[in-house]
Parts: C-alpha cells; sequence; structure tokens
C-alpha cells in the first residue's frame, strides 16, 4: 500500500492536536490539582468514604472500565457498516461538551464533577480507538512509526499551548477580577472548545470508510463476535499475542504513573500548583524529542528492542519514584518520565500496526488493542487507588507498579526471542 496524500495524514494528526488537551490539562494536571483543592481529604460519595485521591483514581477507573467494556460494540459497527468517523465525531462531541460542562463543578458539586469526568474520559478512550485504526489504512507499514511520532508530538505541541494559556489564565485572572478557582474553571471550558473546533479539521479530511462486510446480528452480538475473531487469530500470531501480553502488563505501570503524577507530587510532597503545572509543560516538550527519538531508534534496532530497554528505564523511574524526598527529584524524575512517556506510546501504537495482520478489519484490531490498554489501566489505577486508600500512603501505591513492568518486559523479550527464531525458520 502507498501512505496518503500529506494533507490526509496531518488531517490526522490534527485529532492527536485536538484531543489531547484533555489528556494533559484534564487528566495530568489542571483537573487533579483542582479536585484535590476542592474536596477534603476524606470525601462521601454515594454514601461511600474514600480518600479524595483515591476517589479520582477510582473514577478514572470506572470510566476506562465502561469504555473497555462498550469498545468491541462500537467498533465492530464501524468495520461492518462503515461509520468510523460518525463514531469518532460521536466521542468527541461528548468528551468536549462534558468538559465544558465541568466550568460548573466546585466542592458542593461533588456528584456532578465527577459524572462530567468520567464522561468525558469515556469521550477521549472511545474516540481513540476509531482515531488509531485510521493508521493502517493512511500510512504505508514502513512509514508508521514516523506517523505515528507525529500524531504524538502534535498532541503534545497542542496540549502545551493550551497548558500555557491555562496557566496564564491562573497567574492574570485574580489581576482582572477572577475569583479563585474561575480561571481553572475557564480553563476546562477552553479545553472542550478546543478539542470540538480543531477535530473539525480531522473530520474533513479523514476518508471516508466503506463497510468490509454486510452485517446480518444485532450489533451487540456482531460486536463480541467480531472480538473473538481477532482474538482467534491473534492466538495464530506468536509474536503479536506475546507482544500484547507485555503491552497488557507495562501499559498497567504507564499510564498509571502520567494520570497519578500530579495528585503524587501535590499530594506527598506538597508541591505548589504553579510549579506542578509548569512541571507537566516540560514533561510535554521533553515527549515530543522522546516520540521522535523511540522512532528513529527502532528503524535502528527494531521495535521490541527499544520497548525491552524503556519498560527497563520505567521501573528505575518507578523505583526512584518511591525513594524521592525533594522537589528537586520530583523534576528531575518528572523529565525522566516525558523521556519515554511520548516514545512508549507511539511506539507500542505502531508496533502492534506493524504485527496485525493485513485485514480490512482494522478498527476490530485496534478495538482489541484498546480493550487491552483500557483495561490495564482499570487494573492499574484500581490497584494504585486500592493501596493508597488502605495504606494513606502513595509511595507504596508507585513501588507495587514495579510487578507490572517486570511481567510485561518478560513477555516483551519473549516476544522478542519468538521473533528471532521464526526469522531463522
Amino acid at each position: 500500500m502507498k501512505t496518503a496524500s500529506k494533507k490526509v495524514i496531518n488531517g490526522w494528526a490534527m485529532y492527536d492536536w485536538a484531543n489531547s488537551v484533555y489528556n494533559l490539562v484534564i487528566t495530568t494536571t489542571f483537573f487533579p490539582i483542582y479536585f484535590l483543592a476542592v474536596t477534603g481529604e476524606h470525601v462521601s460519595f454515594l454514601g461511600m468514604n474514600f480518600v479524595n485521591s483515591a476517589l479520582y483514581n477510582y473514577s478514572m477507573a470506572a470510566a476506562y472500565l465502561l469504555v473497555a467494556l462498550a469498545s468491541p460494540i462500537l467498533s465492530s459497527i464501524a468495520d461492518t457498516r462503515g461509520n468510523k468517523k460518525n463514531f469518532l465525531r460521536f466521542f468527541t462531541i461528548l468528551g468536549a461538551l462534558s468538559c465544558c460542562a465541568l466550568y460548573f463543578f466546585d466542592g458542593d458539586h461533588l456528584l456532578l464533577g465527577v459524572i462530567c469526568f468520567i464522561l468525558s474520559t469515556i469521550g477521549y478512550c472511545g474516540g481513540l480507538v476509531f482515531y488509531n485504526s485510521y493508521l493502517p489504512e493512511i500510512a504505508a507499514p514502513e512509514d508508521r512509526d514516523r506517523i505515528s511520532a507525529r500524531g504524538y508530538s502534535m498532541g503534545y505541541v497542542g496540549s502545551v499551548i493550551l497548558q500555557l494559556l491555562g496557566f496564564g489564565l491562573v497567574v492574570l485572572g485574580p489581576k482582572m477580577g477572577m475569583g479563585k478557582s474561575q480561571p481553572v474553571q475557564l480553563t476546562f471550558l477552553l479545553v472542550g472548545i478546543w478539542w470540538f473546533g480543531f477535530a473539525q479539521i480531522t473530520f474533513a479530511r479523514l476518508p471516508k470508510s466503506t463497510a468490509v462486510t454486510k452485517h446480518t446480528v444485532n450489533a451487540f452480538t456482531e460486536g463480541f463476535t467480531e472480538l473473538r475473531k481477532v482474538y482467534a487469530q491473534v492466538k495464530q500470531l506468536p509474536v503479536l499475542k506475546r507482544f500484547l501480553r507485555g503491552f497488557f502488563f507495562y501499559s498497567m505501570g504507564v499510564q498509571t504513573v502520567m494520570m497519578a503524577a500530579t495528585i503524587f507530587g501535590g499530594k506527598v510532597l506538597k508541591l505548589p500548583d504553579e510549579m506542578l503545572i509548569v512541571t507537566v509543560v516540560i514533561i510535554q516538550i521533553v515527549a515530543i524529542a522522546g516520540a521522535w527519538s523511540m522512532a528513529r531508534l527502532s528503524t535502528r534496532f527494531g521495535n521490541l528492542r527499544v520497548l525491552i530497554a524503556v519498560v527497563i528505564f520505567w521501573i528505575g523511574i518507578c523505583i526512584a519514584g518511591y525513594k524521592m524526598q525533594t522537589a528537586m527529584h520530583f523534576y528531575l524524575l518528572a523529565t525522566a518520565v516525558g523521556l519515554v512517556m511520548g516514545g512508549i506510546q507511539s511506539l507500542s501504537r505502531s508496533t502492534y500496526a506493524k504485527l496485525m495482520p493485513e485485514t480490512e478489519d482494522t478498527t476490530s484490531f485496534f478495538s482489541y488493542y484498546d480493550v487491552t490498554e483500557k483495561l490495564s489501566i482499570v487494573i492499574g489505577m484500581f490497584s494504585f487507588a486500592y493501596i493508597d486508600d488502605l495504606t494513606e500512603d502513595m509511595r507504596n501505591s508507585v513501588l507495587a507498579l514495579v510487578v507490572f513492568f517486570v511481567i510485561g518486559l518478560i513477555w516483551i523479550i519473549s516476544a522478542l526471542r519468538k521473533q528471532k527464531q521464526l526469522s531463522q525458520n
């Protein structure tokens, strides 16, 4: 196959520019900081008591679980009925509107905040399976690492721009007569507008998908039938099978570190909100270089070898996170996270696209990938929240992530060995 035109590639990557502001502003910086600020150390929610940071992590785990359950149904509908762009548009609207609604969240409206947070997370994650599934359709195998890295890089640049706008509101807001929380609430509103607005470029440029099969049963049955078909094919592909097992476990650690880092810095190390926001901006800038570097290294050494090295690096990050005591330790470790954060995400996506078989059911295959990732996030976030809630010491939660990375490392090494063995036969 040939790689699509530059216009299409840029249009596809623009969705990363559009939706990555959610991942940075809502998941990583402003919302978790704001959530801890407007709630007490211990909160009552639906008749149960939680540590506030644990409730935040439980909420995110619940959102990812809902997406994991719905993804097979939605993606198979998109493949068999040829309307994946419509689903991408639906989840964009859901996520963007939910972000805008967070403008009304404060300490007196905890239920509203949790519901909108869950819905915006569903919008973000639900759209990604359709967005990612376009990659093998618009990029030739030899270009997928580069184009995947381009998407992540544009996402980091776009999210940093909005992050700086939000930071400017926080700094200048009081001088403009705004209340203490209003600048952050306005930032939530801007995220929704940015996400929806720039996504229109993607919708205008991506090609219209076509149905690949006739649908003869209801969507629910068809969805899980498609997932079983993908699972049956994956079992026959020894390298892909081992990679996905490794991906499942190391994603538990990667995603949890990324989503909980700001809460850790604010709650455990008592860092000022402004410094946390600046630190995350630095992480995003470093991540741009990391994503491109991993793409170049994979060309030279192979995807699986680079992934092995990166997972080992992540193990070191978790051990250092457990031991760190000062703000300087946090800033140095955050820079290290940025270096490998974008790289491992970009390289994982392109590695899967390379290892998957030639097929027209790209959405179903990426749904399987997405379900694997989302379930790993559910387990990772739930484990992190449970240990935090049980011990009331988030350091223990960070150390426990090492187990996930080690298991993931073992499976990626196994995938590399199998790949070598098959190439010699």
